[in-house]
């Protein structure tokens, strides 16, 4: 396992390897795999309130994760999983309009799964993604 490269952003992202004993992202070959991101506070940790602000923290945070495990952010993502509380039409139209904000040039993978919970209590909204990051 030495060829592969860990990494936990500052802040939340290294609160979270010292407390649950995991990392942000991991560097495999030409590929960035990253952890679900939450609409956390990337300093703080606080979950962002309104639904809306969550959703759009998520996709700010995936973007800064794949930057610090050296990728070029949301441009190089292949394959997008999410994990929503809130399936509505509304909430689901807003993950489109953000997926369309940060990715303008190119349409992924996706996947979106309805679950009762997520990891953290009020948590509503996890995206996980694949990048390709060339060699």
């Amino acid at each position: 396992m030495s060829q592969l490269r860990y990494y936990a952003y500052a802040d939340h992202g290294v609160h979270l390897r010292e407390i649950n004993s995991y990392h942000q992202a991991v560097r495999v070959g030409d590929r960035i795999e990253c952890s679900g991101q939450g609409g956390w506070n990337r300093t703080s940790g606080e979950m962002k309130k309104d639904l809306y602000e969550e959703i759009d923290q998520a996709f700010e945070n995936v973007d800064r994760n794949l930057k610090d495990a050296g990728g070029e952010g949301w441009s190089q993502v292949f394959r997008v999983n999410s994990y929503h509380t809130d399936m509505s039409n509304e909430a689901l139209g807003h993950m489109v309009k953000n997926l369309r904000k940060w990715m303008p040039n190119h349409q992924p993978l996706l996947t979106c799964v309805g679950v009762a919970k997520l990891a953290q209590e009020d948590m509503r909204i996890e995206i996980e993604v694949s990048a390709y990051v060339g060699t």
